[in-house]
């Protein structure tokens, strides 16, 4: 690991050397590929959002927020089932002209969110 902040390689080295896990095994865990984890070990791609999540939720010795900011991402917070039924039922009684601006409105806020940093 490297004196700056370490990055998302570092810290699936970290959990390795912790756990004594192999790669196959932290993808079996978090639900993804092993290409995927070899891709973030050798710095070919970084984890989206929810392989961040499911990375400190299986491997707890490293935090949503370090695991998000390794990666160069503001933490975001996944939606409880009661906000998204709300949501949800909010959405459906929209007309079908509200709805598509509303997805408009929302596909806008995530390309901002991903310039800033931000992956929701």
């Amino acid at each position: 690991m490297n004196d700056e902040q370490p990055d998302v390689a570092d810290l699936i080295t970290r959990i390795k050397d912790q756990r004594g896990v192999t790669e196959t095994e932290i993808a079996k865990r978090i639900g993804v590929h092993v290409s995927s984890v070899n891709n973030w070990v050798h710095r070919k791609s970084t984890p989206r959002p929810e392989a961040l999540h499911a990375l400190a939720r299986e491997f707890p010795e490293v935090t949503a927020e370090e695991m998000f900011a390794a990666a160069g991402r503001k933490t975001t917070e996944p939606v409880s089932p009661e906000v998204e039924v709300r949501l949800l039922q909010l959405f459906r009684s929209l007309t079908s002209g509200q709805q598509a601006m509303v997805e408009i409105q929302l596909r806008g806020l995530v390309r901002h969110n991903q310039g800033n940093g931000i992956t929701p």
